[in-house]
């Protein structure tokens, strides 16, 4: 039987912006990792996500071109965009999804798609050999949570001018690097890149995960619990970020792009 597949523009108020994800709805029939696998490097995108419905919740997994990874927040903004859009799932009621981070949660805020996220905070470290190499910069702050570095520096215009030496970057070791600075003036709060070549994503469009640690960075140093963040990649897109204790809430906008069926 064949198997809906969605392409969807996450984190984009039009279409052809954000962060462009699949979106896999599967049926009863299990399917394995190498599957998945399989059908992310074919979609060639930089993530896709495998919705299967696990009693009241979603199991959701997040593939890049080459890796599973254990959370994803552009590809579950779309997923829920996805499961409302096509009516699997009552747009008025929080979609539960089941993920190898744990309990997520997606509600509809007006027309936005609100994800329930758990915070990823970067802790203060020495900038390893080749992460400022490999970025050309100076910074104000250098850390790292599970996934990332995050590095922070003192002008907007050096995020969105950096061009990094992905082969640098590539032998850091974690998923990616978070830049990101203070924005000069609103309606961003603070702008940033993201780059994971390690991945297989030299630069990521609109990382909803890296907002997970941008998040409580920002609140703390703005002093401010909610705020805009824009991700200056070439496509561009914009996050709303709430922070709440170990929680952050990331609202942003979908597009349906394509909509077909997997044969195999």
């Amino acid at each position: 039987m064949p198997i809906q597949l969605f392409h969807v523009d996450a984190f984009a108020d039009a279409p052809f912006s954000g962060n462009p994800a699949a979106v896999c709805l599967l049926g009863e029939e299990a399917r394995d990792g190498r599957w998945m696998q399989a059908v992310a490097r074919e979609m060639s995108l930089s993530e896709t996500a495998f919705i299967q419905r696990r009693g009241e919740a979603m199991s959701i997994r997040w593939f890049t071109p080459t890796l599973e990874v254990d959370l994803c927040g552009h590809a579950t903004l779309a997923s829920a965009h996805v499961l409302w859009e096509s009516g699997v799932a009552p747009r008025e009621a929080p979609i539960a999804f089941t993920s190898r981070s744990g309990p997520l949660r997606a509600r509809d805020v007006d027309g936005w798609v609100e994800l329930d996220f758990p915070t990823r905070p970067a802790f203060p470290l020495e900038a390893p050999p080749g992460l400022l190499a490999g970025l050309g910069v100076r910074p104000r702050f250098v850390g790292r949570n599970i996934e990332d570095y995050l590095v922070i520096v003192d002008d907007e215009e050096k995020v969105r001018t950096l061009t990094p030496n992905f082969s640098r970057l590539r032998e850091l070791g974690l998923r990616g690097v978070i830049v990101s600075a203070q924005a000069k003036e609103g309606p961003a709060d603070f702008v940033s890149r993201f780059f994971a070549p390690g991945v297989g994503i030299p630069e990521d469009p609109v990382t909803g995960s890296a907002h997970c640690c941008l998040g409580p960075y920002w609140s703390e140093r703005l002093g401010k619990d909610e705020l805009t963040g824009y991700q200056a990649s070439p496509r561009g897109g914009w996050v709303r970020v709430r922070v709440a204790g170990d929680r952050v809430f990331l609202r942003g906008q979908a597009r349906t792009i394509a909509v077909g069926e997997l044969r195999v």
